[in-house]
C-alpha cells in the first residue's frame, strides 16, 4: 500500500521533481493539464500501459498516492 502524504509534505523543493526522468516529467505535466491516460498516450505516441507504468513510478518518487497529488506537487515546483 502506498503511504500518502499531503501535497505540502510531499513537496520538499526541486529534489523530488529532479528525480523524475524526462518522460515522467512530460507525463506529469500532461496529467496536470487534465489529460487522460489515453490522451497522454496518444500525445506521446506510447501505450496506455506505458503511461500507467510511468505514473506509478512518479507516485513513488514524489511520495504521493494519485495523479491529483502528483500534479499539485509538480505545479508547485514549477511555479515561480
Amino acid at each position: 500500500m502506498i503511504e500518502s502524504t499531503s501535497p505540502e509534505q510531499a513537496f520538499d523543493g526541486p529534489s523530488r521533481i529532479s528525480s523524475l526522468s524526462q518522460r515522467e516529467r512530460q507525463i506529469v505535466d500532461l496529467a496536470a493539464e487534465g489529460l487522460t491516460n489515453t490522451e497522454i498516450a496518444a500525445r506521446l505516441n506510447v501505450t496506455v500501459h506505458a503511461v500507467k507504468f510511468h505514473l506509478a513510478s512518479i507516485y513513488r518518487k514524489l511520495h504521493v498516492a494519485n495523479r491529483t497529488e502528483a500534479a499539485v506537487t509538480y505545479l508547485r515546483s514549477t511555479s515561480g
